[in-house]
């Protein structure tokens, strides 16, 4: 039912897009003709209005990329007016890119720069007054859900903490059926032999069954009544922790088998998409910067004594070692293949330090991707002594190797870098393992370029 309803709005969504990106188009071409001075001569607004009707498609494109079409019903309008002035600005260069290209359109640049900026505002507004009118809708007791709760355990608190802290979402838990135990603030309806009358009854929306292992033998009763009384029944499974919120499922034979790890990547295509990618961009980027790596080599090499590549073993996909090209930062010491570096380490040369301070030293690892040992975008590697140490200390550490390792990658850009947290890079890495998306790697990629890699977003 939550996708459902998440479906009908996102198709309000686009609609509305639409109409606030042709909006923005008219209040920028009014704004910088009829009230601004200085414009005698320009194109009619004919021709602003099919440019906008044209780039409408590429925009609405760079919304879904951007994950501005899933549900963010319990996340904050703040990250959704984030995501969205990212996904503009992306927008707005291929704009002034088209407009370059066609040399014979002379479209106004300040017109477009009033486009973007009013393009934001009236999608920002709109999107908050949606907000708005579903918390007042609900809040007068429309689209409300009414759910009957079965079960009194841990999961059933769980349950009712994630409502709590989702009250945008609209349910409503009526009460409770369980064997025994207590839900706080909530009343016990009965027992299981009581479901059948309950539901008659109450007539609930939708009965949520939240059982634990040992009251797993009550499930099929309770499916059976549900379905005799054409209720809408929903399971959280008592392995819940065990598996993540949108799991695979794979079917043998009329059996489903629950993938514990969703990957994506494991699709063939979404591997080469992005092996497509990496290639493409790894090739660009070497030859974009070559003047600035033989640049760097010169500085290097007269620093100190000693290679100008620094070569060090780490894990990479499927736990195979694989070595890592960087600019040698320090002065060639016994302990640089076994020991992390410090901000303020005394074998840091002094460009080595400036390297470090700009992520310069990390540009040769294009190459890496290039071979297929990396990826533009990634979970980082490790040296496989601390992976070894990390693996019994910090749970699921190991499931990032089921994917290339990565020169930037979500815990990056979050400020997860150097001397910080371990579980909470995983925490970070885990979540764009299970939700790859070309416009994940995008998002990370841009980023990377306007930010750095030292600022928290959120997921």
């Amino acid at each position: 039912m939550i996708k459902e309803n998440q479906r009908f709005l996102n198709y309000i969504h686009i609609f509305t897009d639409a109409f606030c990106l042709l909006l923005a188009v008219l209040a920028a071409y009014g704004l910088r003709f009829s009230v601004l001075p200085g414009a005698a001569e320009h194109l009619p607004l004919a021709y602003y209005l099919r440019a906008g009707l044209a780039l409408t498609p590429l925009f609405l494109v760079l919304y879904s990329l951007w994950g501005l079409y899933e549900s963010f019903r319990s996340r904050p309008v703040g990250e959704e007016i984030f995501l969205l002035a990212q996904a503009n600005t992306a927008g707005f260069a291929a704009a002034l890119a088209l407009s370059a290209l066609l040399k014979s359109v002379n479209f106004s640049r300040l017109a477009l720069l009033f486009f973007f900026v009013f393009s934001i505002a009236a999608m920002s507004g709109k999107r908050l007054l949606l907000r708005l009118a579903l918390r007042r809708l609900r809040a007068k007791g429309y689209n409300i859900k009414h759910v009957l709760l079965i079960g009194a355990g841990p999961l059933a608190r769980d349950y009712l903490g994630a409502l709590a802290g989702n009250q945008d979402l609209g349910y409503q838990v009526v009460g409770y059926v369980s064997a025994g135990g207590e839900l706080p603030d909530l009343t016990r309806l009965g027992g299981f032999a009581d479901l059948e009358a309950l539901l008659e009854q109450q007539m609930p929306d939708e009965v949520v069954a939240a059982l634990e292992m040992e009251d797993f033998s009550y499930l099929r009763r309770v499916i059976h009544i549900c379905e005799k009384t054409g209720t809408k029944v929903s399971l959280i499974p008592f392995y819940a922790e065990y598996i993540p919120a949108r799991p695979a499922v794979d079917e043998i034979d009329g059996l489903p088998l629950i993938n514990i790890r969703r990957i994506p990547l494991d699709n063939a295509g979404n591997a080469l998409l992005k092996r497509t990618l990496d290639i493409c961009g790894s090739l660009f980027l070497i030859v974009l910067t070559s003047p600035l790596m033989l640049l760097l080599t010169l500085l290097v090499k007269i620093s100190s004594p000693g290679p100008v590549i620094f070569r060090q073993e780490r894990l990479g996909r499927g736990k195979k070692p694989f070595v890592m090209y960087k600019f040698r930062t320090m002065i060639v010491n016994d302990e640089a293949q076994t020991a992390w570096s410090t901000d303020r380490d005394a074998r840091r040369t002094r460009i080595g330090a400036f390297l470090r301070k700009f992520s310069l030293d990390e540009l040769p690892q294009f190459f890496n991707v290039l071979a297929g040992d990396m990826s533009l975008v990634g979970p980082r590697p490790e040296l496989a002594r601390f992976a070894l140490e990390f693996k019994e200390s910090v749970p699921l550490y190991m499931v990032k190797h089921q994917v290339r390792p990565g020169i930037t990658g979500w815990a990056q850009v979050n400020g997860l870098r150097g001397n910080t947290s371990i579980p909470r890079r995983i925490d970070y890495d885990l979540y764009y393992i299970e939700n790859w998306s070309v416009g994940f790697d995008l998002r990370i990629l841009f980023l990377t370029l306007v930010r750095g890699a030292n600022k928290e977003v959120l997921p």
